[in-house]
């Protein structure tokens, strides 16, 4: 019998304090719950949830504080740590059995909430992690022309002229040469973009959040299955940061995608929900195997 993909709602919520949007599709299986990287929001998560949808499988994906439509994040603290708390009340209210994936700064997120046993788990998904070694990422962002540009202008640039200038830099640098890329990612990308102001206020983010990322794990806390996947052709997070977490954690293993850059998800979106659905599967089986 041939399934009815489900529909993408769309709504606000509050967790952890931060009022925030929601992507949510409802179905069977394991609740996955996506969290998106620096600078993005939900919507980079769109493909993979069409494909799930097809599938039938329940998942959420949310914009993380900072980001997106969600609330600003708390000067006075640090950036991971709100987002440590707003991730936990995500997952919490998914229920146990949660599967996290997570991408670039999500991905970060991902596995700081493995370090969480309160949280019960099944495994983690950071894809393209940041926080595993010194990565140039903030520096290709800050070295980019368009950037300078935007922020050097000498009156306010049009919404609409912010917007292409955005999604210029996210096409150059998020993607393996050459990726074929739908425009209108790369649009709804740039949409939560409102002008050079809100350029400035990520960068500043960007600038709080870095030396922070320099050593955020405990692997020692680290309590269940880690899948890590990678893009190959990954500029801005280099695929070698991953030698350190499958040295420090047992069990964990790396997954790469040969055609990708750093954004998977939009690059070969149906691939990577191959990974993770088996990656759950794999989890699956070994619950009942130990029963």
């Amino acid at each position: 019998m041939r399934r009815v993909a489900q529909p993408l709602l769309e709504y606000t919520e509050s967790f952890g304090g931060f009022e925030t949007r929601v992507l949510e599709l409802e179905g069977e299986g394991p609740p996955l719950v996506f969290f998106h990287g620096y600078a993005d929001s939900a919507d980079t998560w769109r493909l993979v949830l069409a494909d799930l949808a097809r599938r039938g499988r329940r998942a959420i994906a949310v914009d993380m504080p900072g980001f997106g439509a969600a609330d600003g994040l708390t000067p006075a603290l640090p950036v991971l740590v709100q987002h440590d708390r707003f991730a936990a009340a995500v997952i919490e209210a998914t229920g146990p059995g949660t599967i996290v994936v997570g991408n670039s700064l999500g991905g970060c997120v991902a596995i700081r909430a493995a370090q969480n046993p309160s949280l019960q788990l099944a495994g983690v998904v950071p894809v393209s992690p940041a926080g595993l070694g010194l990565a140039p990422w903030l520096d290709v962002i800050e070295a980019n022309p368009i950037v300078r540009t935007l922020l050097l202008a000498a009156v306010p640039l049009p919404r609409p002229v912010v917007q292409a200038l955005v999604g210029r830099i996210y096409r150059s640098i998020a993607f393996a040469p050459r990726a074929k890329v739908d425009p209108l990612v790369v649009r709804t990308f740039a949409s939560h973009f409102r002008d050079a102001a809100t350029v400035r206020r990520y960068l500043d983010t960007a600038r709080r959040i870095f030396p922070e990322l320099h050593d955020p794990f405990d692997f020692d806390r680290v309590s269940v299955p880690v899948l890590l996947v990678w893009g190959r052709r990954d500029a801005m997070v280099p695929h070698r940061g991953a030698e350190k977490l499958l040295a420090a954690v047992a069990g964990s293993r790396l997954e790469m995608l040969d055609t990708c850059g750093h954004c998977p998800q939009i690059e070969d979106a149906q691939r990577l929900v191959e990974v993770v659905l088996a990656f759950g599967a794999d989890l699956a089986e070994d619950v009942a195997a130990a029963r």
